[in-house]
This record gives structure tokens, sequence and C-alpha cells, in this order.
């Protein structure tokens, strides 16, 4: 009798130890979970996005704000110079803060999936990190100069885990080792055929972004974020469940791809070539010179880009090297009188040059240390044909 009442007694220790451990581990009446977002249609959008959405299930708040979510990935297009600060990198982000509500009908609306993730954080930590979130919002505390890569809504949230939790999960790389910037967002890009889209990135950004990602590199895109929590060595994920599923579907591709595009230019104007019709003339004189100051204002742009803003991807771009900022002045002496001998005679060196130059950039395509966009390959050829043709006219 008496071990059976020693047993009975031991029992419900044990059920009361388990009952004010439950307790305290819920003491917070907190519920953190990391939200991820499918890529949308629109540019902006096509790498993802997260956001931490916090429950409260105590009675300090009102219903609608006992359900939060925190977005690092909030600007204003009314700030003053927004398209100039845009462009120079020096456009302020934000975190706000919204119903969950909202935010899930919005993406909902435009049929991007949400997967929430509901992390394992002590009553301290989820106390802690809801503190941090309610003073960033501060509007002493809320702004901050975003970077795609380096900082961001997802690298955000990843700074605020390892700061309030555990770095661990930083160390294992969700990629093949030695992946690349470039090759990270190429994934999204080719995915969604923004063929496009790729092609004017890959022109504006340089060298930089050819770089070897670390693993905690790899986590500026919320998929690759999402799935390191997943994969970590220790455990960061009580449950995980899709809010609002959907199919992916890669987007359509179409046929006038750049590639394609600037191939049928580049055929059509070799071909015009050929025609000794005054008119056709006129119109190649017309096209070189259009041609070669675009090309040189491409590569204008490209230097203002590498050392007149705060984009470290946009520096030791290797794109300089066919688009050469002097063609913007030479565009202006393509068709120059023929009587004007002394003239001639240094531009027909100066397209000699180029062409023998961009012939060697083309065969160095493959080798560079940054990888350059075979759509571009036509484009080169064509400055190359035209740069033969001026540099043999007659005076």
């Amino acid at each position: 009798m008496k071990k059976f009442v020693r047993n009975i007694f031991l029992i419900i220790n044990f059920s009361l130890l388990i009952f004010h451990s439950v307790k305290a581990q819920d003491s917070s009446h907190l519920r953190i979970s990391l939200l991820t977002c499918t890529p949308g249609d629109e540019l902006y959008s096509t790498f993802g996005h997260s956001a931490f959405r916090i429950v409260d299930s105590s009675k300090a708040y009102n219903d609608n704000w006992r359900d939060v979510v925190y977005n690092y990935g909030t600007f204003n297009f009314d700030d003053d110079g927004f398209y100039l600060k845009f462009v120079q990198g020096k456009l302020l982000y934000y975190v706000s803060a919204e119903y969950f509500t909202d935010f899930k009908d919005l993406y909902q609306s435009t049929n991007r999936g949400i997967t929430e993730q509901v992390l394992l954080l002590t009553a301290a930590e989820k106390i802690t990190v809801q503190h941090f979130l309610n003073n960033n919002l501060k509007e002493e505390n809320k702004f901050y100069k975003y970077d795609f890569f380096f900082d961001n809504c997802t690298t955000r949230l990843r700074d605020i885990l390892k700061k309030q939790h555990d770095s661990a999960f930083c160390q294992k790389a969700v990629m093949p080792v030695g992946s690349r910037f470039r090759q990270a967002i190429h994934q999204y890009l080719d995915k969604n055929n923004k063929d496009w889209s790729k092609l004017g990135i890959d022109i504006l950004l340089g060298q930089p972004c050819d770089g070897i990602m670390t693993a905690e590199n790899m986590q500026f895109l919320p998929d690759n974020l999402m799935k390191s929590l997943d994969s970590s060595n220790h455990p960061m994920v009580v449950s995980s469940q899709n809010l609002y599923a959907i199919t992916n579907e890669n987007a359509k591709g179409s046929f006038f791809t750049p590639f394609v595009v600037f191939t049928l230019l580049a055929i059509f104007i070799v071909l015009i070539g050929y025609s000794k019709n005054k008119f056709a003339q006129a119109f190649l004189n017309g096209f070189d010179g259009l041609f070669f100051f675009l090309s040189g204002l491409l590569g204008i742009i490209l230097i203002f880009m590498w050392v007149g803003t705060d984009h470290s991807m946009t520096k030791n771009n290797f794109n300089l090297i066919w688009a050469w900022p002097t063609h913007t002045i030479m565009a202006f002496f393509v068709s120059s009188p023929k009587d004007a001998v002394h003239k001639k005679a240094w531009v027909k060196k100066y397209f000699k040059f180029t062409a023998v130059a961009l012939l060697a950039v083309l065969i160095s395509w493959f080798f560079l240390p940054q990888q350059m966009n075979n759509a571009l390959i036509p484009i080169v050829l064509l400055l190359i044909y035209r740069s033969i043709k001026k540099s043999l006219v007659t005076n």
C-alpha cells in the first residue's frame, strides 16, 4: 500500500512539474513564425519575400493587433528624389507592421503562396524579439539603407534570429558549395523566363556579383532562409504549413528573347550593307550614329554606377570593355564630310582599333572573371562589323 501511495505521489509531482514547465514556456503568450512568400510576376517580387508573424494570445492587445506581421520590405514611392536615391543605392527602406489578415489577403490577391514556419524560441526569446521589433517600429529606428544582397527584408530577419537565438543555422549551405550570387538570381529569372530583366541585371551588375557565396550569404533569398531553418543541426522550427498554397507554373517564354532580337538586328544591318541604294546608305549612317552613341552612353552609365553610387555589386564592371564611353563622341564622326581628310584619318584609325580590340574581347568572352550575358554577343559582333566598315571608308 505504501509503495502504491508513493508511486501515486511521484506521478502527481511529475505531472505538476511538467505542467509548470509548459506553463513557464508559454508564459509569453507569443507565437513567432517566419513567413516566406513565393515570387510574383513583377521584377521587384521575382525573388520572393520574408516577414515575421507574431500571434499574441494574451489580452494586452485588441483582436486585430493580436496577429501582426512585421515587414522590413517597405519603402515610400512618394519620398523626395525617390528614383535618384534608388539608382544611387541610397533609398531607405523601413520596417512596418500590419494585420496578418491584410498581409495574407494581399498575397492571395496576387496568387502568391505563403509558408509559415513556427519558430522554436523560449518565452524570454519571444519577448525579446517582440520588444526588438516594436522598438524598430519607432520613427527614429525604423529606417535602414537597403542592399539587395546583404541587407534586405530577409537578411534582417536572419540577423534577429542570430542575435536573439542561435547563429548555428547560418553555417549550413543550402546551395551547392561554390555557388555565386549571379547564379542564385539567375535561377529565379530563368524559371520565370525574364530574359530581358536578366539582360539588364547582367549588364548593370559587375564582377563582385560573381563572387562565391558563403552559407550565410545564400540566405539573402527568402527560400534559402526558409531551407536553412529546416535543415539546421539545431532544432529551429516547431511546425511548418502552407497558409496559401499555389501550383507553381513557369511563365511562358517569348520567342523574341534578347539573343534572337539582337541576332535579327545584326543580320538585317549586314544585309542592308550590301545595298548601294542611297537611302539604304543614309539609313546605315543614321543607324551607326545612334548605335555608337547608345553604346557609349551605356558605358557612361556603367561608370556612374561604379563610382557614383553606393551599390557594391555594380563596381568592376567588365561590360565596359565593349561599351566604351568614347563611342558617344565618335558617333558624331561616323558620317563626317568626305573632304575632311585629316578628320577621316584619325576617325578611321579609331574604328580600326575598335574592331581589333572588340575581336579580342569576343575571343576572351567566356574566360573573363565576370559572367557575361551571351545575348550581347550579336551586339559586339555588330560593333565589330560596323567599325570595320567605318575604318575602310574611302575619302
